[in-house]
């Protein structure tokens, strides 16, 4: 697509802002900036097709096709028939439009929803339809009317590889972002007490063996004027997995969820670096090798209505870690402070609270252990 760079905008949950934006200065794109829910930048539409191929961290991949003034809706109607959408939509590709209005004098969501799928489908032809795959965002604030496609589709924490999910899962996306958070940069081991599907095993497995995050599934932005299919397909095919020798060791109580993570990482290709088996927090052991980051997301209690069978759980865990564990470094994911502070490790002040499921979790994190 020849076109004029334009804004590229990341979408994470808040609080993990500086985290994408550093992932995002390491793929190399220009600028790159943290706003509100994510990072901005400005670029093209190769740009684009990146991101979505290798940002782990991102939600969505949003881009800012345009944006004009108005100031009621007849206003709104004419300058969107004037808007040039053969250059980004296809006459043959249902679109869904989707319009928050803030602080404007056009206050109808609706209707302003109305004027623009009116004007899409008698200037160009396009039908828009409620549950078309491909999303054309709406944002008029203070009178200003934003134009956003969303380049994603599917949220991007969907791999394509995690077909068994355990209670409480936790997203890739914000995963490999805690990962970070915690200094992983695929150059020591990882093991996960309590791994349930996986997630920050498969993810840390992954950034070690240098594979694209979106390698296996499909972009809306693939349905977009002017798609260039070959240049994507070479942009796919451009790099190549890393050996890794390292390994990532999890656990869990329960044999079904040994079972399916084993089999999410063998669908991702990183069985061969990823190791799975049944065991309780009360028989961890150091594995052999060198020290490493343990990431653990326990149970917080908010879905089971108490927390006060979790303070064995969590006084267990730092035991085993205090104990056996020196050199590594602890990553742990909770709601809840005081079950943080009953494992007796040496945590840092805790991050800012994010945004996950309804819930507001915080990364507690060590140094290396004595």
């Amino acid at each position: 697509m020849k076109t004029p760079p334009f804004e590229i905008f990341l979408s994470t949950a808040p609080g993990l802002e500086p985290y994408l934006l550093q992932e995002t200065q390491g793929l190399g794109f220009d600028q790159p900036r943290a706003t509100q829910g994510g990072v901005s930048f400005v670029g093209t539409w190769h740009d684009v097709w990146r991101a979505n191929l290798w940002s782990r961290g991102a939600s969505r991949v949003l881009a800012r096709i345009g944006s004009f003034r108005a100031f009621h809706l007849a206003q709104l109607d004419k300058r969107a028939r004037k808007f040039p959408w053969g250059e980004v939509l296809r006459p043959d590709v249902p679109v869904r439009v989707e319009t928050t209005c803030k602080r404007s004098k056009i206050y109808h969501a609706g209707a302003a929803s109305q004027r623009i799928e009116r004007a899409i489908g008698e200037t160009l032809g396009t039908p828009t339809t409620k549950d078309a795959k491909l999303r054309l965002l709406v944002r008029i604030e203070d009178d200003l009317c934003t134009l956003s496609i969303d380049t994603s589709g599917a949220p991007l924490h969907q791999r394509g590889f995690k077909e068994y999910v355990a209670k409480a899962p936790m997203r890739e996306t914000m995963a490999s972002l805690l990962l970070r958070a915690c200094g992983y940069s695929g150059t020591e081991p990882v093991l996960d007490p309590m791994c349930g599907s996986g997630t920050f095993l498969i993810e840390a497995a992954e950034i070690a063996s240098g594979l694209a995050p979106g390698r296996a599934r499909r972009f809306a932005f693939e349905d977009l004027a002017g798609f260039e299919s070959a240049a994507w397909h070479a942009m796919c095919e451009d790099g190549t997995a890393e050996t890794s020798e390292q390994r990532f060791i999890g656990f869990d109580r329960d044999e079904g969820a040994v079972k399916g993570a084993n089999e999410n990482a063998a669908r991702a290709g990183v069985d061969a670096l990823v190791s799975v088996k049944h065991q309780p927090v009360s028989d961890l052991k150091r594995p052999d090798g060198p020290p490493g980051l343990v990431m653990v997301n326990p149970p917080y209690g908010a879905r089971i209505g108490t927390k006060k069978p979790l303070y064995g759980l969590y006084a267990s865990l730092g035991e085993h870690l205090q104990k056996s564990f020196s050199g590594w470094r602890v990553g742990l994911v909770t709601t809840e402070a005081d079950l943080a502070k009953t494992t007796g490790l040496p945590f840092a002040q805790p991050g800012p609270p994010i945004a996950h499921g309804g819930l507001k979790i915080k990364l507690w994190a060590t140094p290396p252990l004595p």
